[in-house]
């Protein structure tokens, strides 16, 4: 599969088979997210992964949604805005580097036959107590993982190229 096919059948899954996932195939996703590029190569993140049931279980209170539950696998990304690179006008780069390395999260599996989901949308403090994370690090996002119960990929609700290219100036 080429590189446009391979975004193209990327999408938000939440539909997720409880099957579990290999040791080989978590290590790949991980390795995917390792090498990542981030803002002058700081690589201000840390991958928590979560797949006991017990633990999977507490983490769910942070995001008590259904779908979610059914997940066999998170992936936790965290930030740590202590060791990311900031511009010279104060920007903080750690959320970029984060939103980097879980875009090749995702894309690795979906290669892989896995589905994903970007969940921001959480309460970081309580996954923060759940994972024990220390003061200086922050959940930037949760991924549930696993495989897909329906193979059926959506279609994508994109504006035309024409909407968001300009050339030389805006």
């Amino acid at each position: 599969m080429n590189f446009l096919e391979l975004v193209t059948r990327r999408h938000s899954m939440r539909n997720f088979s409880p099957t579990p996932i290999d040791e080989k195939t978590i290590s790949y996703l991980i390795e995917t997210a390792r090498l990542a590029p981030s803002a002058v190569n700081y690589q201000p993140w840390y991958f928590i992964v979560v797949r006991e049931e017990e633990q999977r279980i507490q983490l769910q209170r942070c995001y008590p949604r259904e779908w979610f539950a059914a997940a066999p696998l998170f992936i936790v990304v965290c930030g740590d805005h202590s060791q990311s690179w900031k511009r010279k006008d104060g920007k903080d780069f750690c959320d970029i580097d984060a939103a980097i390395a879980i875009e090749h999260i995702c894309l690795a599996a979906t290669e892989s036959g896995l589905g994903t989901c970007w969940v921001c949308n959480f309460d970081a403090s309580i996954c923060s107590e759940v994972l024990g994370l220390p003061d200086c690090i922050e959940p930037v996002a949760i991924l549930p993982v696993g495989y897909p119960i329906s193979e059926a990929f959506p279609s994508k609700n994109r504006k035309n190229t024409a909407e968001i290219v300009k050339w030389e100036k805006f």
